[in-house]
């Protein structure tokens, strides 16, 4: 018995993180080997860097592009006749 009440439980975190079933192989899959949980750990941690340096970058480019339109901005506002 408190084994179908473990496999509902663990139907219910599933499609909580998962709502629209979509097959996500081996995230939300039960493991009870330490070495695999390491394993996925550090796959993960691999990729949280990977999306980390691309955010730090995606960020430094808008930075530029901001002060890009502000240089331009102030060209435009300086070639402008006084008065206009």
């Amino acid at each position: 018995m408190a084994d179908d009440s473990s496999k509902e439980l663990w139907e219910f975190f599933q499609k909580m993180w998962n709502p629209a079933s979509f097959p996500m192989p081996g995230i939300f899959t039960p493991t009870m080997n330490v070495e695999d949980v390491e394993k996925k750990i550090a796959e993960l941690q691999s990729v949280e860097n990977w999306l980390k340096m691309n955010l730090n970058f995606l960020q430094m480019t808008i930075k530029t592009l901001e002060m890009q339109k502000a240089a331009l901005q102030t060209l435009q506002d300086s070639a402008k006749p006084p008065g206009s």
